[in-house]
């Protein structure tokens, strides 16, 4: 890894994780390149950022579980590549019902450069610590469509009172959030602003 770079289980052992794209329960529907390893890797900063939030929600009986962090540029690669091939819609049922394939560009769901290539930006939820089981979030992580914007209104108060949560002590700990997904959050003063970063996730 480059130097900056560390496993977040090196600093925080305690956070909990689901590499989405290290198996095939995503919105593709297969591994997807680069992954190769369940690690979460990501800048020293972030690791360091995240530890402060997890000692924040300990004291709440909750805790943070991180989905995706730095992503090589591979897989971006692998998903703009999907994303041109209309007829492999093998995940739309799940995660991009109402959402045309040939929509994903031009709404912003896929691009062919991420802030997660640059290593300090997180897709995380909350935990309950003694279940471990997800708190209700009202829509699933990497649902494409309006239903995954922050402050989306046609879900249960419970469901947005989660979602603000998450925002509110991450936005507390020098987190931005991202305006279309509830997950999505970038470190502020991130120490790689202008790098893409392609080495394996291993």
């Amino acid at each position: 890894m480059p130097i900056g770079f560390v496993y977040l289980s090196d600093i925080d052992n305690t956070i909990q994780s689901e590499l989405k794209y290290l198996g095939n329960h995503n919105f593709i529907g297969k591994p997807i390149d680069g992954y190769k390893n369940d690690c979460i890797i990501m800048t020293q900063q972030t690791a360091i950022a995240l530890k402060k939030v997890q000692a924040i929600l300990k004291k709440e009986g909750l805790g943070l579980k991180i989905f995706d962090a730095y992503r090589p540029q591979q897989a971006v690669n692998h998903f703009v590549k999907w994303a041109k091939a209309l007829n492999d819609t093998l995940m739309k049922k799940e995660f991009y019902p109402k959402v045309p394939k040939s929509q994903l560009f031009f709404k912003g769901y896929i691009a062919s450069k991420s802030g997660h290539t640059r290593g300090s930006t997180v897709d995380v939820t909350l935990i309950k610590l003694n279940t471990g089981k997800e708190l209700d979030m009202g829509s699933s992580y990497d649902f494409f469509g309006e239903e995954s914007h922050p402050f989306y209104k046609k879900i249960t108060k419970k469901q947005q009172e989660n979602r603000l949560l998450l925002r509110k002590i991450l936005l507390e700990n020098g987190f931005n959030p991202y305006d279309n997904e509830w997950w999505h959050f970038t470190l502020k003063n991130e120490p790689f602003p202008e790098t893409y970063f392609n080495f394996p996730i291993e």
